[in-house]
């Protein structure tokens, strides 16, 4: 199956301390249909790039002279202009000590090496699912959806917010881990809630298990989020009833599908 190939408008901005790697990239980009494309060596040079001309998203290496791409991410994040721009890594760490800053902060897209411009295409979907979101996938009027944003990290709950707005979904309520959502949940009522896994105080095995078990709202659907990959704890989750699970880092169509589904879902059983 051939690569998707790209509208000549989509600005890229690379970030490529190797020349070699450099080239590669931007080959690949080429042959997908991306001209718009400008490369830097680092991440200061990144973001003043990104200042003078703010591109459609951003694809960096994690390790860079001046920073790391976890560096650049939450740099960008910490300016309002900068806040929304996608941002795909490219790298061969697979440590999770080191991807999980990356994917808490709402990387779209994580390609590892070795890669192909099909790996590449992918990341780009993700991206443009980002910058022209589709609002089709609703079993009934989004605004009225009513979503409770669980996450210990900021950087993950705004990523996240912003898709669901991007999906129609305007009332979003948001808690930093369990414990705030338990106690949100208690007088509010809610059509959907997102949580993490990984969250002090109680964490998203807790918070699912308590819905389920000890909440007047246990039915409602649960989608976890996260980028945990211990298999015995996700069954944990599975078995204490989560709706669905999702890894760090996903599009917005993938969201739209599954948010869609677990709503259809609760409204067919209703």
């Amino acid at each position: 199956m051939a690569a998707r190939t790209f509208s000549e408008s989509l600005h890229i901005l690379l970030v490529e301390p190797s020349s070699m790697q450099a080239q590669l990239v931007e080959r690949m980009l080429q042959n997908l249909g991306v001209s718009r494309l400008k490369t830097v060596r680092s991440g200061n040079e990144a973001l003043a790039e990104m200042r003078k001309a703010r591109p459609d998203a951003v694809i960096s290496s994690l390790y860079l002279p001046d920073m790391d791409g976890t560096a650049l991410i939450f740099a960008m994040r910490a300016d309002e202009d900068l806040e929304y721009v996608p941002f795909i890594l490219i790298s061969s760490e697979t440590r999770p000590q080191a991807l999980e800053p990356v994917r808490q902060s709402g990387a779209c897209y994580i390609v590892s090496k070795p890669f192909d411009e099909k790996h590449l295409a992918q990341a780009l979907v993700g991206v443009v699912d980002i910058l022209e979101p589709e609002k089709k996938y609703s079993p009934e009027d989004m605004e009225e959806v009513r979503v409770l944003l669980v996450d210990d990290s900021v950087a993950s709950r705004n990523h996240l917010r912003r898709m669901l707005n991007d999906l129609g979904i305007e009332h979003v309520q948001e808690a930093s881990n369990g414990r705030e959502a338990v106690n949100l949940l208690a007088d509010t009522m809610v059509d959907l809630v997102l949580t993490d896994y990984n969250m002090p105080e109680m964490d998203g095995a807790a918070l699912v298990e308590y819905i389920r078990t000890r909440s007047w709202q246990a039915s409602v659907p649960i989608l976890m989020i996260t980028s945990e990959s211990n298999e015995s704890r996700l069954a944990a989750v599975e078995k204490a009833g989560v709706s669905a699970v999702f890894d760090k880092p996903f599009g917005a169509r993938d969201m739209g599908e599954i948010v869609a589904r677990l709503l259809a879902d609760r409204e067919n059983n209703a």
